[in-house]
Formats: C-alpha cells, sequence, structure tokens
C-alpha cells in the first residue's frame, strides 16, 4: 500500500461565495450561468488531478442573498454538463433530503454515474434555510432534529434502490431473447416513517456501485450521520486545532458504527489566497475585503440567522445577545459566530466583516502547501475542499501550490482511476443481494 495522500476538491460557485467577488473588474458578471466559465474551471481542476469538482445549492432566495444564489445552474444539471467534457474528476453536487424524494434522487445521481463512467458523489444536506418550505408546498420548515431524521431514512431508501439491480442483471443474451435475469432484480418495498417507496429503480448500478456520498452538516447530528453513513465530509475551521478536533470527533464516532477511519474522509474548506510574496497575497485579499461595504456584510451576517436584521444594533459594542436564533437553520455556523464573539469579545461589525470575508491559507505558495501539510500530517484533514476567493484563485493554487505538493509527495502526479471511488481510495461497495462469493468492482 502506498504513502497516504491527500485529496482535492475544487468548490465551483460562479461569481463567487462571498458578496463582493463578483464587483472585481476580473470576475464575469454572469459567470454563475456561464458553461464556458464552468467548463474551464473542470478543465484547470483536472489539469491539477484533482480528485472532484464541488457545485453546492440552495433551495431559498430573497434580495438579500449572495449575487451567486440569486442567479445560477441547477447543480445536476451542470454536472451532467461537465461529465461530457471531463474524464477522471469527479463530479459532486449538493441535493436536499428535506425537499426531495428518494427515487427521484437516486435515478438522478445514478444517470450521473452512468453518464460520466462512475465520477458522481453526492452531498447530501437538509436545507438550512427556513425560506425553503416556501417553495415546496409542504407547511412549516422541518425543526432541526427531524430533518436529520429525515435524511437518515432518505439515504438509507436511495442507497435500497441503487441496489435494485444486481451488478451482473442484464444478461443481454439476443440468441435467447433475454434481456436481464429475473432472479437479479430486487424490489425495495420501503415503508418508513417518513417515505414509502417500492421500487425497483430503472437504473442499473455503475462501475463504483454508489456514487460517493458527502455529507456538509457540523452539528451534533451532522457528525452523527456523517459518522453513520458519509463517505467523506465536508466542514469548515479556521485553527488546525479546531480541524484536528473535528476530525478525531467524527473518526470515533464511525468507529461506533464498525467502520474504519480511512472509510470515511473529511475535507476541511479553505479559501486559498496565493501571491508570489506575502504582501501580494494580501493585497489580493484586500482588493476584495474592500468591495464589501458593512451594510453588505450585516446583510451576509444576517443570512445565517434567518436573515436576521442586526442593522438595528450598534456596530461597535460587543456582538448582541440574540439568544438561540439561527439554532434551526445554520446551526454549527451560527454557534460558532457566537461563540467566537463571545470568546473573543468581537463587536459587531468585527463579527459581520469576518463572516463576509472569510480568510483562510493567505501567503506564498510555499507557505499555503505548508499549512496545508500540517493539517494533513497532523490529524485534521484527509484532503481539502478548495474554494475560488479572489480571481483566478483555482489557476493559481494548481499553477503554483500543486507543484509544492507533489514534489513533496503529498499529491498525485496522475490519476490513479477513472471512478471517484477509485481515486479517494474508498471500496466498490457490494450489492445487498449479491452473493458473497461474487467479485465486486
Amino acid at each position: 500500500m502506498g504513502k497516504r495522500q491527500l485529496k482535492l476538491g475544487a468548490n465551483l460557485s460562479g461569481v463567487g461565495n462571498s458578496i463582493s467577488f463578483w464587483r472585481h473588474p476580473d470576475v464575469p458578471i454572469r459567470a454563475s450561468v456561464s458553461l464556458d466559465y464552468y467548463k474551464k474551471q473542470a478543465f484547470k481542476a483536472e489539469e491539477g488531478k484533482f480528485d472532484l469538482l464541488f457545485i453546492a445549492d440552495g433551495l431559498f432566495i430573497n434580495e438579500k442573498s449572495n449575487p451567486h444564489f440569486l442567479n445560477r445552474f441547477e447543480p445536476l444539471t451542470l454536472l451532467s454538463a461537465l461529465a461530457s467534457v471531463t474524464s477522471n474528476v469527479g463530479l459532486v453536487a449538493t441535493v436536499s433530503t428535506s425537499y426531495s424524494e428518494p427515487f427521484t434522487v437516486a435515478r438522478q445521481f445514478a444517470s450521473i454515474d452512468h453518464l460520466s463512467g462512475g465520477r458522481a458523489g453526492w452531498n447530501v444536506v437538509t436545507s438550512p434555510l427556513e425560506g425553503s418550505a416556501l417553495n415546496f408546498g409542504k407547511g412549516d420548515h422541518p425543526d432541526h432534529a427531524l430533518r436529520y431524521e429525515i435524511a437518515e431514512e432518505h439515504l438509507a431508501v436511495v442507497r435500497g434502490l441503487w441496489d435494485s439491480w444486481e451488478d451482473d442483471a442484464f444478461i443481454g443474451d439476443k440468441t435467447n431473447g433475454v434481456f436481464f435475469d429475473p432472479a437479479k432484480l430486487h424490489v425495495l418495498n420501503h415503508q418508513g416513517k417518513h417515505f414509502s417507496v417500492r421500487g425497483p429503480l430503472n437504473v442499473a448500478r455503475s462501475r463504483q456501485g454508489y456514487p460517493v456520498v458527502f455529507q456538509a452538516g457540523s452539528s451534533e447530528a451532522g457528525k452523527e450521520l456523517a459518522a453513520k453513513s458519509a463517505d467523506a465530509v465536508y466542514t469548515a475551521h479556521e485553527t488546525f486545532e479546531e480541524a484536528r478536533e473535528f476530525y478525531r470527533d467524527v473518526k470515533s464516532r464511525a468507529a461506533k458504527y464498525g467502520r474504519k477511519p480511512e472509510e470515511i474522509l473529511i475535507f476541511p474548506g479553505i479559501g486559498p489566497i496565493v501571491g508570489r510574496t506575502e504582501e501580494e497575497a494580501e493585497r489580493k485579499y484586500r482588493e476584495i475585503a474592500e468591495l464589501v461595504t458593512i451594510e453588505q456584510a450585516l446583510s451576509y451576517l444576517g443570512r445565517y440567522f434567518d436573515h436576521f436584521d442586526f442593522s438595528k444594533f450598534p456596530l461597535d459594542e460587543p456582538f448582541p445577545d440574540i439568544g438561540n436564533l439561527g439554532s434551526n437553520s445554520f446551526r454549527s455556523t451560527t454557534d460558532k459566530i457566537k461563540r467566537e464573539a463571545r470568546e473573543q469579545g468581537l463587536t459587531l461589525r468585527q463579527a459581520a466583516i469576518r463572516a463576509s470575508t472569510p480568510t483562510s491559507f493567505i501567503g506564498t505558495p510555499e507557505k499555503v502547501a505548508d499549512l496545508m501539510e500540517q493539517w494533513f500530517e497532523g490529524g485534521a484533514a484527509d484532503g481539502f475542499n478548495v474554494r475560488t476567493v479572489v480571481p483566478n484563485g483555482l489557476t493559481d493554487f494548481v499553477d503554483s501550490v500543486v507543484p509544492i505538493l507533489q514534489r513533496r509527495g503529498l499529491f498525485r502526479t496522475e490519476y490513479e482511476s477513472d471512478t471517484l471511488r477509485g481515486n479517494l481510495g474508498l471500496t466498490v461497495p457490494r450489492n445487498r443481494y449479491a452473493p458473497e462469493s461474487n467479485p465486486v468492482g
């Protein structure tokens, strides 16, 4: 078995996850709905031997939402297009378990898995924004605990549907007129608390068995779902110590379910800003940060708290006591914002600016590579979800940081596989109905 190497994902977000990114003169104003833009990003990630592309999503907007959120592609449609122009890089998208049906989700991801030759991945989320319910006619937005209860059953149903056909079910015997072996077709007949799904799915398993399952919640319920059911976890931490504790926590929870540490991969999100010098990197950051007004920063902060209006509070006094606001939305994020404001004595202005212009891993290529190596070797990450936070950020990273990681033996120089599971080092799941003696993958 070779030396452990880190994994890399590219978070593609058009005009950006920040409120100011789109205003930079080097950012195409229609990037979020430009296939050419996404194709160029995908080609660059594949040139850099990235494991995967990641497309995030949300289901509710209003006039205060980030510009990227206001006008962007539906992620599975975009992944279908990118599947046809890429060869090795994985294709991962967010789809909500609170506002989607298991049969549809199973069919969509299985289809992308076949279109891409086994490179699909599903980021399982429960939809934090209260307003999401208004777009689906399902009554009140489920509370946090209920959303995760629904998610667990939803995921179990989807995986059951993915096993509808054993891997060798489709015989295709033209001479005898036998298209498939009926003994290798299985009906799920799921009757649960939240879903009733008969099956079978009308798509076979792909070369990688199941699409790779990611999970993005860092609350207690989120970590428990990840430890039990996810192949990989997206998370966000500002310090090495926080990231290492999360890593230890999730891996130890996975052990409770009989899982080995290497069966669940942890991907902290980072927004590297790379410059030939420290000063150049800082200048790139300031170009983006200085485009944000305090009014926009407060609005951005408010989104995490169900679009709460923070403008009613004094800017330069301590972060206000808002009780449990946010506990039914982005719980892990809002808990973190409130905790850091309390522990570090942040004013409302400071907390808003920090939330709207997040920074991480800023400096020369060597400094960024050093930080990544520290987190990887120090038990804080198995890989990183790389966000583009300045124009040409992905290009800067691929051209200057990736070669350093490769020279250090921390990252591949060539793809090991043309499936996402293969490149991530994850095993192909056995079909639950297949005899134990059948080979897998």
